[in-house]
């Protein structure tokens, strides 16, 4: 969930749903509040089997984060 802006110099880990840029690379914001981002990461929608990705896709567009966790949590 990470971006990493185009020419940045990444020299150390990037924390996810953050947002870095430069030389070296520097924290510019958050993605996503840390409890959306800790949420985010627990649902592991990326491991998601790709029937279920599909399913869910209409939703992962066009959803607010928050309540896209509030649909597919548990």
């Amino acid at each position: 969930g990470a971006v990493v802006a185009a020419g940045a110099v990444v020299t150390r880990d990037v924390a996810p749903y953050t947002i870095v840029a430069g030389t070296p690379a520097r924290k510019l914001r958050d993605r996503q509040p840390p409890e959306i981002a800790r949420r985010l990461i627990a649902l592991a929608w990326w491991d998601w089997p790709h029937d279920r990705l599909h399913a869910a896709l209409e939703d992962f567009r066009g959803l607010p984060a928050a309540a896209f966790l509030d649909k597919y949590e548990g």
